[in-house]
């Protein structure tokens, strides 16, 4: 837990730290703080899971004899099942509250390890990584609705945006101790976090905006309390969220159907369209494969996968201090400009590769454009669309919408994570050209139809966009 104890002491450097007996409902208190990181713990298991693909790769092909094929099965596995945990996610939360959500993908997440750890054939390591897709399916949708539903608007962005930080260090830890040690123990290791978030899971408030829309509003004060400190004055922050709430449940909950109203038209665009720069622009491809991009190459995996993990976690920790300072929409955009150049910069890399040209330059080439396609993804490309998807969806249509997003996230995520194999070995150049013309498509929908949300409460950014007209 000592990336924890660095994200806590960032955040702290950045707002004041309060003790729960002061007041202002807009101070980090403690209990906040906790809440936060046992379900940003989620975040981190999630990078894990990702990651896991990467350094193991070489290792399980020769203990299995796996063949390319298997493996790539292996890897799309995860997003199989994220597919599964997308469609169930917004009912689950919705069903169980979000802390049941987080115990559900917690036993999930541990199965899925234990499944891998002792794997002898292809199918059991097939079945453990797609259990391990169901819980991160539930987890990418849960944690950063969860952190945005407890926080308070001046602290909501940095909070969320711990999220993305806790991938980028799950992945980095991963790619390290995997270069390290067997992929059997690195598998049993993973299983340490899912044990801590399922015991944390009990010592933290339910969110207070689930407590209103299954009407525990006395349950409601108490967490608001809880979260704001014991003699914060919440009474109109309670007020202001039952009120919305009891608004939007006098919208009749129709399912997925009601989600084809026109007023609810383009927070369902925004959401939906932010997950394609993050996905089809090549996330998956360089998170499961990594250590087969930089071999091809040539350059040492090790080395590579070091570099990238500090990349990862320098950048995160600016995303983390800038989102609330800048807003969401310009580190977006800076983001998204970076996914795509680091691409393009990849793509022409190999592409002289092929036509052996720059023979000792190239490595180097490749790794700099890796290093940033994942300082991009660290620093708000990974985890702002999750975060801007949390804040837009009024809570009746939460659950549907979430569910909504995450399986066209899950469904982009297995096209990239079955096709990146197939097209690297038909092109290696090409593959990553076409992430980078989905990335400048993504700079584009982001520039012209993404809301800035920074500075304002859920209920002030949801009542703005229904029935924006664009």
């Amino acid at each position: 837990m000592e990336e924890g104890g660095v994200i806590a002491r960032s955040l702290i450097s950045s707002h004041e730290l309060v003790d729960e007996t002061t007041t202002g409902s807009s101070s980090l208190t403690f209990r906040l703080i906790f809440s936060s990181l046992i379900i940003v713990l989620g975040s981190y298991i999630a990078g894990v899971a990702m990651g896991f693909s990467s350094p193991v790769e070489s290792q399980i092909l020769d203990d299995l004899g796996l063949s390319l094929a298997e493996y790539s099965l292996f890897g799309s596995a995860l997003t199989i099942g994220q597919l599964i945990g997308a469609a169930l996610c917004g009912k689950i939360a919705d069903v169980i509250g979000r802390r049941g959500a987080i115990w559900f993908s917690s036993s999930f997440c541990t199965l899925g390890w234990v499944a891998i750890g002792l794997s002898k054939s292809a199918w059991s390591l097939d079945l453990g990584r797609f259990l391990m897709g169901i819980a991160v399916g539930v987890i990418h949708y849960v944690v950063s609705v969860y952190v945005a539903e407890i926080a308070p608007k001046n602290l909501r962005g940095a909070l969320v945006s711990v999220n993305s930080l806790m991938i980028a260090v799950g992945m980095s830890i991963t790619y390290i101790i995997g270069s390290l040690c067997h992929w059997r123990t690195l598998a049993l290791i993973s299983l340490i976090p899912c044990l801590i978030q399922f015991i944390g899971a009990f010592f933290i408030p339910e969110s207070p905006r689930w407590l209103a829309k299954v009407g525990r509003e006395k349950e409601l004060e108490v967490a608001l309390k809880q979260l704001r400190g014991k003699n914060a004055d919440v009474s109109d922050e309670r007020a202001e969220i039952i009120d919305f709430t009891r608004n939007c449940d006098r919208v009749a909950e129709g399912g997925i159907k009601v989600l084809f109203q026109r007023k609810y038209a383009f927070s369902i665009i925004v959401g939906v369209g932010l997950m394609v720069p993050l996905h089809l622009g090549g996330f998956v491809g360089y998170a499961y494969y990594l250590s087969l991009i930089l071999e091809s190459a040539g350059m040492s995996s090790e080395v590579g996968s070091v570099a990238t993990s500090i990349a990862q976690i320098l950048m995160g920790i600016c995303g983390l201090v800038l989102v609330d300072k800048c807003g969401r929409r310009p580190l977006l955009l800076v983001s998204c400009s970076m996914l795509c150049s680091g691409s393009l910069l990849t793509g022409l890399s190999f592409l002289l590769k092929g036509y052996h040209l720059g023979k000792e330059i190239t490595p180097v080439l490749v790794l700099i454009g890796i290093l940033v396609v994942f300082s991009s993804l660290a620093l708000g490309m990974g985890g702002i669309p999750w975060m801007i998807m949390a804040e837009i969806f009024p809570v009746n249509i939460k659950g549907s919408a979430g569910s909504l997003v995450s399986m066209m996230s899950s469904i982009e995520s297995i096209i990239v994570a079955y096709t990146f194999n197939f097209l690297f070995e038909w092109n290696s150049a090409g593959v990553f050209f076409i992430y980078a013309t989905v990335a400048a498509f993504g700079l584009i929908f982001i520039s012209k139809l993404v809301p800035e949300t920074k500075g304002r409460t859920l209920e002030e950014i949801q009542a703005s966009l229904i029935d924006q007209k664009w």
